[in-house]
């Protein structure tokens, strides 16, 4: 759902944001729009189980850092501050950085490796695969794209391009090589 007209800055989104009626909801700037995401339940225990899973593996091989909801900015892009829903930036990238400590304040100044986006209700296959490709032309090196009335994973990377469903094994390739969970695991919503 787009909340403004007129093309916006990073600088007033990030003013947007913080105002106090805003705190507690989801929005991103999109090429200049303030776009407020809408996540369901089903949304949340997807992403959690997405977490889980590769935060389990990046821990225990001491590969980067997985997050979840960070906002991020690339420097000098002053229309784009991007909402993955899970990520994961390897360990050498994040010392890349000026400062490699955790931000506390702002979005963080580096896209990940690698951002999960989950289809959210309202939102088009396209505006997923516009996600997409802003993230892989602005240096992530893989894309999850999750869409849960289909129960499907569509992987992308700068050369390829897969569509994963149930049996499947979706595999962290270059960017977290080792790391599998079946595409089935992703959806599992059941209590217990």
């Amino acid at each position: 759902m787009s909340i403004e007209t007129r093309q916006v800055t990073a600088k007033e989104f990030e003013a947007f944001i913080a105002q106090p009626a805003h705190t507690e909801r989801h929005f991103e700037l999109i090429h200049g729009e303030i776009i407020e995401d809408m996540p369901t339940e089903e949304h949340s225990i997807l992403a959690g189980n997405i977490y889980f899973h590769l935060r389990m593996f990046v821990t225990k091989h001491g590969l980067g850092r997985v997050a979840f909801e960070v906002r991020r900015k690339l420097p000098g892009d002053e229309h784009n501050v991007r909402l993955p829903d899970v990520d994961f930036t390897n360990t050498e990238r994040l010392q890349e950085r000026d400062d490699d400590e955790i931000v506390r304040s702002g979005p963080v100044p580096q896209l990940p490796d690698l951002a999960v986006e989950i289809q959210s209700p309202g939102q088009s296959d396209k505006l997923m695969v516009d996600k997409a490709t802003y993230y892989l032309t602005s240096g992530t090196r893989m894309v999850w794209l999750v869409y849960p009335r289909k129960q499907l994973v569509e992987v992308i990377t700068a050369d390829d391009r897969v569509l994963l469903s149930d049996d499947d094994l979706l595999e962290g390739g270059a960017v977290i090589p080792g790391f599998s969970l079946r595409v089935a695991d992703i959806f599992h919503t059941r209590a217990g």
